[in-house]
C-alpha cells in the first residue's frame, strides 16, 4: 500500500469515527486528493464534494474566490487557498475542507513563486464560521513529485486536524 493510500485510509477511518464530513478544493493536484479519499471503501459516509478549480475562472465560479483576491495575490497564494477552503465548506456543508494551489512545473514558475511552491489551507467549521489554517511549502522534484508531495501534505494535515 502506498503512502497516499495509507493516509487516505486512516483519514476516512478517523472521519467516520467522529462522524465528520470532508470536501476538497483542488487546483494543482487536479482531483488527486479526492481520488485518494474515494479509493477507500466506505468513503461515501464522509466525503461528498471534490471541486477541481484549475483555472481562475473556476475558482471564482465554483468557490466564490473574489476576482480582486486573484488579481492582487495570484492563484498561488495564501489568500486564494484560504478563500477556496472557505468556499468549499460553505458550498458543501462539510465539517472540514482542504484547498491546494501551486506551481507544479516544469513551467510557470517565477522568482517570487518558483516551481514547487504550493499553498495549502485546511478549514474546519465552527460556530463562528470556518476556521482556516494555511501553509506554504516548496517541494522538490518534477511535476509528479510536487503533486504527490502536495497530496501527502494535504492528507496528513487533514488527519492532524480531525484528531484535534
Amino acid at each position: 500500500m502506498s503512502e497516499i493510500d495509507t493516509l487516505a485510509t486512516r483519514l476516512v477511518t478517523e472521519l467516520k469515527a467522529r462522524r465528520l464530513t470532508l470536501a476538497t478544493a483542488e487546483s494543482c493536484t487536479g482531483g488527486w486528493i479526492a481520488q485518494a479519499v474515494t479509493s477507500v471503501s466506505g468513503s461515501s459516509a464522509c466525503f461528498g464534494y471534490g471541486l477541481v478549480s484549475y483555472s481562475n475562472d473556476a475558482k471564482m465560479r465554483l468557490l466564490n474566490v473574489p476576482r480582486t483576491v486573484l488579481a492582487e495575490h495570484g492563484a498561488v497564494s495564501e489568500a486564494v487557498v484560504r478563500s477556496m477552503a472557505g468556499g468549499a465548506i460553505r458550498i458543501s456543508g462539510a465539517d472540514l475542507a482542504v484547498a491546494v494551489s501551486g506551481v507544479a512545473g516544469p513551467t510557470g514558475g517565477s522568482e517570487e513563486k518558483p516551481v514547487g511552491t504550493v499553498w495549502l489551507a485546511w478549514s474546519r467549521m465552527s460556530e463562528e464560521g470556518p476556521r482556516t489554517e494555511t501553509l506554504q511549502e516548496r517541494f522538490d522534484g518534477d511535476r509528479e513529485a510536487v503533486r504527490r508531495q502536495t497530496v501527502v501534505k494535504a492528507l496528513s494535515g487533514l488527519i492532524a486536524r480531525v484528531s484535534e
